[in-house]
């Protein structure tokens, strides 16, 4: 019979998680978890691909809040099914540099085996957290305009 995890399970790892404890959360990680965030490593240096436990444990506990101090973490979707689990929410916290509030949403899907994570990919509507990060909107490039002379009317 293939592994279920149970949503009992699911529910204690986001609580564990959403309050950023890492004693909570070290518990539900696998010992040879991969965890992924998708985003600019030059604008938000906590994106990236972490392995193991311990590494997981300093992303969570010293890399996020060394750029964002996370206060809010409110799940607007969750799927659990057989091991796999999708979820998406909303994350807000404060700029450590300067006390901004940002708040953006991310994408998770997780794998567990035995209870415990063992993988996570985070994915980040990076647009609009990297515009809240920098402070302002990031200039996007229209298409060039059209040279007139080029066009023929037929």
């Amino acid at each position: 019979m293939a592994y279920s995890v149970s949503r009992t399970v699911v529910d204690a790892f986001y609580q564990a998680y959403a309050a950023r404890d890492v004693a909570d959360i070290a518990p539900f990680l696998h010992y040879n978890i991969e965890w992924t965030v998708n985003g600019p490593m030059d604008v938000l240096p906590f994106c990236g691909t972490f392995r193991g436990k311990a590494a997981v444990l300093d992303l969570i506990g010293h890399r996020v809040p060394g750029v964002l101090k996370v206060f809010g973490f409110v799940a607007e979707s969750f799927l659990v099914d057989g091991d796999q689990v999708a979820m998406l929410h909303r994350q807000s916290g404060r700029r450590s540099a300067d006390g901004r509030v940002i708040s953006y949403r991310v994408a998770n899907f997780m794998r567990f085996a035995d209870d415990k994570l063992i993988t996570n990919l985070s994915l980040l509507d990076s647009f609009d957290a990297v515009e809240q990060v920098l402070g302002r909107p990031l200039a996007v490039h229209a298409k060039p305009a059209q040279d007139a002379s080029n066009v023929v009317a037929l």
